[in-house]
């Protein structure tokens, strides 16, 4: 038998790497048809994507302008020509990326030879490529934050100072405004911490530039991060949260759903910003290409955006008892003051305190155990404070969320691997958090306020606090919340049962 093959160039090269995440072309295409589809019929909406990689997104514009256009302007050549030099636009992130996006454009490499499908002036067409520095101010870069110890690379390297955020004005880019802008914009930068894999997000710098030339319609693919963490998204997040000009956000808890082989913690949304719109978004769930919910509702309904929307009905119904939550009584990181690489001894000695860190259990002299809180004397419930298996779901689609939950007797102590989840008077009461603790009900309200591996003391704030006196089960919790079978097998769907 006869098979036709023809592969897209573009999917191959979207499965590369995991540096500079390319756009597979059945994605890119997901995010146009977010678009009033009469854009793609009008010769004069103008689009730009300020963050060329592949050229994916361009090519897929010119294919639906090329195709709406038809009847206005029919002669193909004058059709392309006019598409090419009055309607789409870029910006590319490096040279090696301009050259791509210009082949998949153009055809050729450059916009000027004679294998162009539109003959420019340029070598460059509208496929922008300025190799800018960084700006440097005591030690970051003051547009991007980029550590100059890591990208200062002198003038021969490639520097990653993005043209589209390296200037305070960039409407002079191209001295015209657009209808559109779209794209998939870096993540993050290096900024040189830890042990040099530390990184700080840099996506919400391309958003509020893009809405800095106030276009009819913004549209992005960015890491869902935002949704309740990441360091320095705070005003980021506080903005889209309480905007009402995003009409649509579609999420993907899994990002190789949208990215095949590349796992991005928390997940990947993208959202159609509009201009003119002002009202409550609507929020799509996707798992693979499968519509799994649909809703309207408030960004700013919480304090933590929560993105799916079956899990919203069950907030709701577990916030309207008035309970107060687990918040309220977990204990900030460190409370002793020991950091994660803190060493005991084997030996137990007079006055030693029982230390337990990621080297398992050893001793450590009181003087070294700072007491933070006053809990050395009570009895602890701990837990890791870095989510189970990564913020990712397990191959049958489910999540652990906590590890290692454990009771600290009086003058038993943790490193800040641990985060102690509450103190007691005794044994039992602290043996009865650990009950809840392991409950599928307690990690499914946890889970709906993580979207990084990293939990902290502000993510329970949708676990409410339970009487201690006797222990848990999800039956119990099930039928105090009053929670439907369809609740329940949702939340047993996402969620692994403890031991």
């Amino acid at each position: 038998m006869n098979r036709e093959y023809n592969p897209d160039v573009l999917n191959c090269i979207a499965n590369l790497s995991n540096d500079e995440v390319f756009t597979p072309p059945q994605l890119a295409n997901q995010v146009l048809d977010m678009l009033p589809q009469e854009l793609f019929r009008n010769p004069d909406t103008t689009f730009l994507d300020p963050f060329c990689k592949s050229g994916v997104f361009l090519r897929e514009i010119v294919k639906r302008l090329d195709k709406g256009l038809e009847s206005t302007i029919p002669n193909r050549q004058k059709r392309i020509d006019h598409i090419l030099h009055r309607q789409v636009f870029g910006i590319a992130l490096t040279e090696l990326t301009s050259l791509l996006s210009r082949r998949t454009l153009y055809c050729s490499k450059s916009a000027n030879s004679e294998h162009s499908v539109s003959y420019f002036d340029t070598p460059q067409g509208h496929i922008l490529y300025t190799p800018l520095h960084h700006t440097w101010q005591n030690g970051k870069c003051k547009y991007c934050g980029a550590s100059r110890e890591v990208y200062d690379r002198g003038t021969d390297a490639e520097q990653y100072a993005y043209q589209f955020i390296h200037t305070d004005n960039p409407s002079k880019i191209f001295n015209m405004t657009f209808d559109v802008i779209i794209g998939n914009p870096p993540y993050q930068l290096s900024d040189g911490g830890g042990t040099g894999s530390s990184a700080m997000p840099l996506y919400h710098k391309f958003v509020e530039q893009a809405m800095k030339l106030q276009p009819r319609y913004l549209s992005m693919i960015i890491p869902a991060r935002w949704y309740a963490g990441g360091k320095g998204l705070d005003e980021f997040r506080d903005y889209m949260l309480n905007s009402r000009q995003i009409r649509y956000i579609v999420d993907y808890a899994n990002s190789a759903d949208c990215f095949p082989g590349v796992i991005i913690a928390g997940g990947i949304c993208y959202f159609l910003w509009e201009r003119e719109y002002n009202g409550e978004c609507q929020i799509i769930n996707m798992k693979q290409d499968v519509l799994l919910s649909k809703d309207v509702r408030p960004l700013n309904e919480f304090d933590t955006f929560v993105r799916d929307n079956q899990a919203v009905a069950i907030i709701r119904k577990v916030l309207g008892k008035g309970t107060q939550t687990i918040d309220s009584v977990v204990h900030s990181r460190n409370c002793f003051n020991l950091i994660s690489s803190t060493t005991g001894h084997p030996t137990k000695r007079a006055g030693d305190c029982v230390l337990y860190s990621l080297n398992g259990v050893s001793y450590i002299g009181r003087k070294d155990v700072a007491d933070r809180d006053g809990i050395l004397q009570r009895y602890k419930a701990i837990m890791t404070k870095a989510m189970s298996g990564g913020n990712k779901p397990s191959s049958e689609g489910d999540y652990v969320v906590v590890s290692s939950p454990n009771v600290l007797s009086p003058n038993e102590v943790c490193t800040e691997t641990y985060l102690c989840l509450g103190d007691f008077a005794t044994k039992q009461e602290a043996e009865n958090m650990i009950s809840y603790v392991k409950t599928r009900f307690f990690r499914f309200l946890l889970l709906q306020a993580l979207t990084s591996i990293n939990i902290s003391k502000d993510k329970f704030s949708f676990v409410p606090l339970q009487d201690f006196s006797h222990p848990w089960t999800d039956e119990m919790l099930y039928s105090k919340y009053r929670l439907s079978p369809q609740e329940i097998a949702f939340i047993e769907s996402m969620i692994r049962p403890m031991d």
